[in-house]
């Protein structure tokens, strides 16, 4: 099969092009702007006769029309996905994750191509912590920043596209993912980093809000599980189950690397801080048949701090810059 990647240079984009290398033998063509959060070191070391780069807009339609053609399948991973930097900058918010959607719609809708969505759990707004429920594909959509809005629309556009012009596509919402490749911007990574630098970790608010963690390797079978056996126009959501408050995050990668647990500083709340996401993804265990690979959240993030200590010549370049951005905003 061959697969074209959209944002396939980006997290979690680039693990699952690893994910095609090791597990089967598709041959894999990226798309990927190299924004400050891809990066082409993220696909060093794959076989150049699998996996080829092209650097490039996913809103520049006759690209995309034209890479479409030359492929069996697109797997659409290509976002702008920083909560934050949505907040202060929405503009390539709209231009990539709607205007790019709708240029991979048409693109496939032009060839026939197979196309996999990928989107997030954050479409549905947050739960309450103490609430038992979680979400499942029949939950009402409910964004609260720009960055889950147009997610959101994103969605429907794909939704519209399968229901008025046939496009052969499934959509999948995910919870929030770890693992290798994640830029030091996100929660985990950031960290990570903060402490191996001898600095304190940063905590939003409370640090009681609740994260529904999934392996970015989880993420990726998944995906190619439903890429594979999933029934078209259909939805699955993506988890498992790795429910964690921000403090115990913390407290985890703090003992890791041998500091006390409340070896860290809360800092101002962001702006409409969602409380809580929790992933029902029996729909996928049922009518699928996936399963995780890591259901064991500490022993996955121990592996995630292990490659961050090994990786340091990969996310040092960016940090200062990061913290820098942080502390603008008054969360240093």
């Amino acid at each position: 099969m061959r697969v074209l990647v959209t944002g396939g240079a980006g997290f979690i984009g680039s693990n699952f092009v690893h994910h095609l290398v090791r597990h089967t033998d598709a041959v894999v063509t990226v798309l990927d702007k190299l924004t400050y959060a891809a990066s082409q070191a993220s696909l060093e070391g794959l076989p150049t006769e699998r996996v080829s780069l092209v650097v490039g807009d996913v809103a520049d339609q006759p690209l995309v029309e034209r890479l479409a053609g030359e492929h069996d399948a697109i797997v659409h991973f290509a976002a702008e996905s920083h909560n934050d930097n949505s907040l202060t900058e929405p503009g390539p918010f709209i231009q990539t994750n709607l205007v790019g959607t709708f240029c991979v719609l048409e693109a496939a809708r032009k060839h026939g191509t197979r196309l996999h969505h990928i989107s997030t759990d954050e479409v549905y707004g947050d739960l309450e912590l103490d609430d038992p429920q979680r979400f499942t594909e029949a939950t009402p959509y409910n964004p609260s920043s720009p960055y889950s809005a147009a997610k959101a629309g994103s969605d429907h556009l794909v939704r519209a596209w399968v229901r008025s012009f046939g496009v052969q596509a499934t959509i999948s919402n995910c919870s929030n993912n770890y693992g290798p490749w994640q830029h030091v911007e996100k929660f985990i990574p950031r960290q990570i980093t903060n402490v191996l630098g001898g600095q304190r970790p940063k905590v939003y608010g409370t640090g009681t809000n609740v994260r529904d963690w999934i392996h970015a390797e989880d993420h990726s079978s998944a995906v190619w599980t439903i890429l594979q056996r999933g029934r078209i126009g259909e939805t699955y959501l993506i988890g498992a189950d790795g429910e964690r408050n921000n403090l115990d995050v913390v407290a985890l990668i703090l003992g890791h690397l041998g500091r006390a647990p409340d070896d860290f500083d809360l800092v101002a709340d962001r702006a409409g801080h969602d409380l809580r996401y929790a992933i029902d993804s029996t729909k996928l265990r049922d009518e699928l048949g996936w399963r995780p690979a890591y259901p064991d959240f500490e022993a996955g993030l121990a592996g995630t701090i292990e490659w961050y200590r090994d990786h340091e010549a990969w996310w040092r370049p960016h940090k200062q810059a990061t913290e820098a951005a942080y502390a603008a905003k008054g969360q240093a």
